[in-house]
């Protein structure tokens, strides 16, 4: 069954509110701040492979609109970031960007390791590394034809989507636990962080801030988003091919950073932050729910058992190292337990995986400026970067 650009739509939001029906009726889910889009599209996820199993049907959801929906998000984050505030990532942005490359290489170095140990071909522990892992399904298919020439691994393509599709799961599914203990930790509860910064709840980590949007400014804000989808269009087009190439997704959230304090700056347009964020988490939430409704989990399958041990124990690694280094190095403070859900996000999943992980924690302990500044510059800018060029030095030590 083929689902058009409306019916993508209708089907993904019906599948949000059951997110959000399921995350309010059990206990367990909202303790552990388990994102409601992950559990809508899970679930939704599982009956699909069921019907695919039984009866033989396959799903396809309309591409489009998921893509549009991250570059809506990653707009919003531009849009939201003054540089009076990204000054203040400093210090502590250099020292994320650090621990982010010191867990890509630790990464493959375990995978290696323990494909070594399982007696299988060391380049399977590369793939269920950093490369499919931090990468996503972005990386693992654009490395997985170059795996197979180099290394004669045959279904790597096959290997590399299941094996994102596992870290895309699970970084959804460990940042709120592990955030829930570390709160338990420094006795940490649902209003006291609030009460203690006495700061008004109204910035991206909570779009449900009482402030008011109209028409005027929602329209005001919408061609902003136009605009900086536009022209990160036409400059990602531009620099195809080029040593300046990036992602689509960078060149829009630089737009949106740029008009954003051109505006700040030469005029006395206020932008309405509201509803840059209200936009920005409705494209977040959607996306999510699109990437995990169309999940094709009989991809795992596929998997050798080997490779599902690396798997599983590379989601052990990325728990204790959350635990037990991000959140020491960053702090062991507030902003550091939510840091560390972040980093369980994208050091299993994807960027926007990490920003859902911090939202379902700040939505219910306050906000964490310096984790939402820190974790989608680290991710946009800096994780694709480091990836690409230790993935070459690992496959030039391997080749």
């Amino acid at each position: 069954m083929t689902f058009g650009l409306f019916e993508t739509l209708a089907f993904a939001c019906l599948v949000l509110i059951l997110g959000f029906f399921i995350v309010k009726k059990i206990n367990f889910l909202r303790n552990y701040n388990i994102p409601e889009p992950v559990v809508g599209g899970f679930v939704v996820a599982i009956v699909l492979y069921i019907l695919h199993a039984t009866m033989g049907i396959n799903f396809t959801f309309e591409g489009s609109l998921q893509t549009t929906m991250m570059l809506f998000f990653f707009t919003s984050i531009g849009l939201s970031a003054e540089f009076d505030k990204l000054k203040k990532g400093g210090k502590p942005l250099l020292i994320f960007v650090f621990l982010t490359g010191s867990f890509m290489i630790v990464q493959n170095v375990f995978g290696i390791s323990v494909a070594s140990l399982l007696g299988i071909d060391p380049s399977y522990g590369l793939i269920a590394g950093s490369i499919t892992l931090t990468g996503g399904h972005g990386t693992g298919a654009a490395w997985a034809q170059n795996l197979t020439d180099i290394f004669q691994i045959n279904g790597a393509m096959e290997l590399a989507m299941a094996c994102a599709t596992y870290g895309l799961v699970m970084g959804g599914l460990i940042g709120g636990p592990v955030a829930k203990v570390l709160l338990k930790k420094k006795n940490i509860q649902p209003t006291k962080i609030i009460q203690e910064r006495g700061v008004p709840i109204e910035m991206f980590e909570n779009p449900d801030s009482n402030r008011r949007i109209n028409v005027r400014n929602m329209i005001e804000t919408l061609t902003m988003f136009a605009i900086c989808l536009a022209l990160g269009h036409l400059l990602y087009e531009y620099c195809k091919g080029s040593w300046l190439e990036l992602p689509n997704f960078v060149w829009c959230l630089f737009v949106g950073v740029i008009i954003r304090n051109t505006i700040s700056r030469s005029s006395n347009y206020i932008v309405n932050d509201h509803a840059v964020d209200v936009l920005g988490n409705t494209g977040l939430y959607l996306f999510l729910t699109i990437a995990l409704m169309s999940l094709q989990l009989w991809q795992l399958q596929g998997l050798a058992s080997q490779v599902l041990v690396i798997l599983i124990l590379q989601t052990v690694l990325m728990v204790l190292f959350a635990m037990f280094i991000t959140f020491r190095v960053m702090g062991s403070d507030y902003d550091a337990i939510v840091l560390s859900a972040g980093h369980c996000g994208f050091g299993l999943g994807a960027t926007p995986t990490a920003v859902a992980n911090m939202q379902s924690i700040t939505d219910k302990y306050g906000p964490s400026h310096k984790a939402f500044l820190i974790v989608p510059m680290v991710g946009a800018f800096f994780v694709d970067i480091l990836n690409n060029l230790f993935i070459k030095l690992f496959v030039s030590y391997l080749s």
